[in-house]
């Protein structure tokens, strides 16, 4: 099959990228998160990914758009909602990107994270490829996580400290004291 890979960043990227392949599909990466916080943390991921993506001789799809006010907009009143709205928007881009495109599937690289719902993203995954007619390809990527883990610091290339999302930035820096405090 010829899938279209929604990336969050290379390094997440690594592993299901060599699995796919491996499986015989051809892969094209794409890449839309408008949910990255601070701007320079979305600009080095974009930017990690075209390198790790010319290192793997992996096609590129961007959708280059840093919206991060109608991210905010709709999970700022509910953020402990924020995970299912992030998946959503993300793979209904990559859903509407693999129809324009005639790819034969959609995935994502959330499904290497250990740290992801992954029957949500699947339950997702499946309704919005029957809503765009184009169907979500569900493997769980999360055996390779020490592989990927290994390969991109083989590579060099620059690894996240959070998923993404102010909310997620605050979790991971703020001190455990005032966590417990506030």
């Amino acid at each position: 099959m010829n899938i279209l890979l929604h990336t969050c960043c290379g390094p997440c990227a690594l592993f299901p990228l060599k699995q796919l392949r491996a499986d015989g599909h051809e892969v094209t990466g794409f890449f839309y998160n408008h949910n990255i916080h601070p701007y320079q943390e979305y600009v080095t991921r974009r930017d990690t990914l075209v390198q790790m993506a010319d290192l793997e001789e992996m096609p590129l799809l961007m959708r280059d758009d840093y919206d991060l006010e109608d991210f905010l907009a709709h999970v700022a009143a509910e953020p402990k909602k924020r995970c299912s709205y992030c998946y959503a928007s993300r793979l209904r881009a990559a859903a509407e990107a693999a129809a324009d495109g005639n790819f034969d599937a959609f995935t994502a690289s959330l499904l290497y994270s250990r740290y992801q719902k992954h029957d949500e993203i699947r339950a997702l995954g499946e309704a919005i490829g029957v809503e765009c007619g184009v169907p979500f390809f569900y493997q769980d990527f999360r055996s390779g996580w020490q592989e990927g883990i290994r390969r991109s610091k083989d590579l060099g290339l620059y690894r996240q400290q959070y998923c993404g999302c102010i909310y997620s930035e605050k979790e991971r820096y703020l001190p455990k004291r005032l966590k417990v405090e506030g």
